[in-house]
């Protein structure tokens, strides 16, 4: 009986806790954090299946780089400068992590994965930057 009462406390606690944690789409941006901006330029002939994009792809990245992946946001492009200009970008990905090392040690094991993903959901090279965020 005590074993019984001290495993649901103990899974009861891993509950709480669990529920605590942040999701990549909740977590706060911080003055020095990595920040890994995937750019997709719009051009002519260029597809972009964002319902493909932010429903399987994202998500798996996400599940692949688990925790060390603080957070993670998505832009779909609508115009340029002026409303009635083109968008320069189609899409704009953002993931963002603690350190590089942490990017680094989450994209090396997955990058095949990851990269013959894309032409599932667009037949755009994407540009990539790393940078460190400041404000």
């Amino acid at each position: 009986m005590k074993f019984k009462i001290t495993f649901i406390i103990l899974g009861t606690i891993a509950l709480f806790t669990s529920c605590q944690q942040n999701s990549p789409e909740t977590s706060e941006i911080k003055k020095g954090m990595i920040k890994v901006t995937i750019l997709y330029p719009n051009g002519d002939g260029k597809t972009f299946d964002m319902d493909y994009y932010s429903k399987k792809h994202m998500p798996m990245i996400a599940s692949l780089f688990g925790e060390s992946l603080k957070k993670l946001v998505i832009d779909k492009g609508i115009s340029g400068r002026m409303p009635e200009d083109p968008m320069p970008y189609l899409a704009i990905g953002y993931l963002y992590f603690d350190k590089l090392s942490d990017y680094q040690n989450a994209f090396v094991p997955n990058a095949e994965k990851i990269v013959s993903d894309i032409p599932n959901y667009t037949n755009i090279q994407p540009v990539l930057q790393i940078s460190e965020v400041l404000q």
